[in-house]
């Protein structure tokens, strides 16, 4: 049996069948195209299973050496790929500069970090293992556009219609381009180094040959923004780096638009931060200790067992330590059972993440429900009596850290979450405006048949009073 084939067998013992199997076929029988950087939100879809049964498998496989995961940070302008990172501790925390969109932005974890799996070359060799034999339409389709942009087919024909001419430069070349500029706005772009000449082309037309020269470099340097007359042009280019280039003078206009304007859902880094597999596998391996990264968005919910002392007291250490771990057990396979994933313990307490507030209410819902039957009867004490949760839930912007040698989660949004649950009844689910008012959350109680009771709250550390909302 090959190596290949002995990481597939561990793959198909750790992952969903359906899932394995998917991967395995992929393997075999996908085209290179469909093993560099995959979609797992797409391709669990096309093989028809959910969204966590396809990262799980694919952080398997990523364990196991079958797949290369990367972390790319991605310009919510264009789609294009920023900068491409095999850690996240390699992404940066502050700003990221598009040339194309002359544009620097901050990078979020829920808006400009995608993961993304490529087979390892151990496993399969594919042309994307070696960029510079790409083609321009494939450099572009698989490296420099990210896997949230919804390409087409043809992309030969897409980029004929944004360009107005390229050329392959290799290492240490020079190379002219001559053409004539219409009166538009272009864009000289190269996408391997990410260099951009804007060229405003505007006026009466001109005979008088206007001469333009680029000479690329490892390092990024911006140039200011070129005005000129529609006529003949010549642009002269010299690539200084060790990497063939891609040089091309792009349209700006509805073509460019429409071809980046299309988007398809992909595997976010606040998605796989709040997943229970990835936090398994890499508990000690996301971050480095003096990253902060941003997260717009997350929903947090704190657990805590109310009457924990009495039940010692009751029935004793040894059984109240086995309730306990039974009823950590349980909510631990709820949270993963709605996307999300359980960050810490603390004392009898559990905190976890979920990616929308809505799965955070389903999930205290169900922990509602069934928390009732851990413990419920003992037979050398009888009936020990009925758990009690007090569950709080809120959500808001944060930053994704690292405490105590794991992956944790700092700000406000995190401290609001916390003393919500402080405030919460014995048995009851207590949660902020920003978590009940958001659609999904409201049409789920509204099925349920639950109509949120609002109170007002002051908060330590918080300004204002703030309006909570009882789910019972």
């Amino acid at each position: 049996m090959s190596e290949s084939e002995s990481l597939l067998a561990l793959l198909r013992g750790t992952a969903e069948p359906a899932a394995a199997a998917a991967i395995e076929a992929m393997i075999s029988d996908g085209s290179d195209a469909s093993l560099c950087r995959v979609n797992v939100m797409e391709f669990a879809k096309r093989v028809g299973v959910t969204d966590d049964q396809a990262i799980a498998a694919f952080l398997h496989a990523a364990r196991l050496g079958i797949f290369d995961m990367q972390w790319n940070v991605l310009c919510p302008g264009c789609g294009g790929v920023l900068d491409s990172n095999t850690t996240l501790k390699t992404v940066q925390s502050n700003e990221y500069h598009c040339e194309l969109c002359a544009t620097g932005y901050e990078p979020s974890l829920d808006e400009m970090v995608e993961v993304t799996f490529t087979v390892d070359p151990r496993v399969r060799r594919i042309a994307a293992h070696d960029p510079d034999t790409l083609s321009p339409n494939d450099y572009y389709k698989q490296l420099f556009w990210g896997s949230w942009a919804d390409l087409p087919d043809d992309m030969g024909g897409a980029l004929d219609r944004i360009m107005l001419d390229h050329i392959e430069l290799l290492p240490g070349q020079k190379a002219n381009l001559s053409l004539q500029l219409p009166p538009r706005f272009l864009i000289v772009f190269e996408p391997v180094s990410h260099t951009a000449q804007f060229i405003d082309v505007n006026g009466e037309p001109t005979k008088e040959r206007r001469n333009l020269e680029l000479i690329f470099t490892s390092l990024k340097l911006s140039h200011e923004m070129l005005e000129m007359q529609p006529g003949p042009f010549r642009l002269a280019m010299e690539n200084k780096t060790d990497r063939r280039l891609l040089p091309g003078i792009w349209v700006v206009g509805d073509d460019l638009h429409e071809l980046l304007a299309k988007r398809k859902p992909f595997l976010t880094g606040k998605r796989l931060l709040t997943n229970q597999t990835f936090r398994d596998l890499y508990r000690t391996d996301a971050l480095n200790s003096d990253q902060r990264l941003k997260i717009t968005s997350l929903t947090f919910l704190f657990t805590d067992l109310k009457g924990s002392t009495a039940l010692y007291d009751r029935v004793g250490d040894l059984k109240a330590y086995d309730i306990v771990r039974e009823h950590f057990d349980l909510l631990n396979k709820i949270v993963a059972m709605e996307a999300g994933a359980v960050v810490k313990t603390i004392g009898d307490a559990v905190m976890a993440t979920f990616e929308t507030s809505d799965h955070a209410v389903r999930a205290a819902l169900k922990m509602r429900k069934e928390i009732s039957q851990v413990g419920a009867v003992d037979n050398d004490h009888g009936q020990v009596g009925d758990l009690l949760l007090k569950i709080g839930i809120h959500e808001g912007p944060c930053l994704a850290v690292m405490l105590n040698d794991r992956q944790d989660y700092f700000g406000q949004t995190v401290n609001i979450a916390a003393r919500v649950q402080g405030l919460a009844d014995s048995d009851a689910i207590l949660a902020t405006g920003a978590v009940v008012e958001k659609t999904a959350t409201a049409t789920l109680l509204k099925e349920v048949g639950i109509r949120p009771m609002a109170q007002r709250h002051a908060l330590r550390g918080v300004a204002n009073e703030l309006t909570l909302y009882q789910i019972s």
